[in-house]
């Protein structure tokens, strides 16, 4: 049956759904557009994936039956140029306080090769910067970080796998 899956038909169905919203669609009409197998293989694939939510019923004979389906909010997302809600929705906002940024510079400090007393100086003239001039400094070592573009690069696919 997963050879029924078809990424045109999902497409299709989807958009289908979508012309309905917020209401259902009773299964027997999506399945005058779409006969046999196909129709349920895809569908609940589709839900699967929360991209619809769908509802089927047994039948003895010819196994699921889909009753009535809608597309979800994620389903409409889907079909968006632009993500939908979801994109906006899912930013993730990275806070790093003060004492973290100071406390990730102070860590590369000792990390470094430079003479032991240099790395005290260095770390105590840090700790005395006000926040404002702490979280310039971070920027300005990102932006010298990906200055350094083969590295920064090597680092990010090793992140990431």
């Amino acid at each position: 049956m997963a050879g029924l899956l078809d990424r045109a038909l999902q497409r299709k169905l989807l958009e289908e759904l979508a012309t309905a919203y917020p209401s259902n669609i009773e299964g027997h009409e999506l399945a005058r557009l779409i006969p046999g197998d196909a129709l349920r293989v895809n569908m609940a694939y589709l839900e699967e994936h929360d991209l619809v939510k769908a509802r089927f019923y047994s039948d003895l004979e010819h196994g699921p039956q889909l009753t009535h389906c809608k597309i979800t909010a994620k389903g409409i997302d889907f079909l968006s140029d632009d993500g939908g809600l979801g994109a906006i929705l899912g930013v993730v906002t990275i806070k790093l306080h003060e004492q973290d940024l100071q406390a990730l510079i102070a860590s590369r400090i000792q990390q470094s090769t430079l003479p032991q007393t240099q790395k005290q100086q260095l770390t105590d003239q840090l700790r005395k910067l006000p926040a404002e001039t702490t979280k310039h400094l971070a920027m300005k070592l990102v932006d010298t970080g990906l200055q350094n573009w083969p590295a920064a690069l090597q680092l990010l696919q090793n992140a990431v796998g």
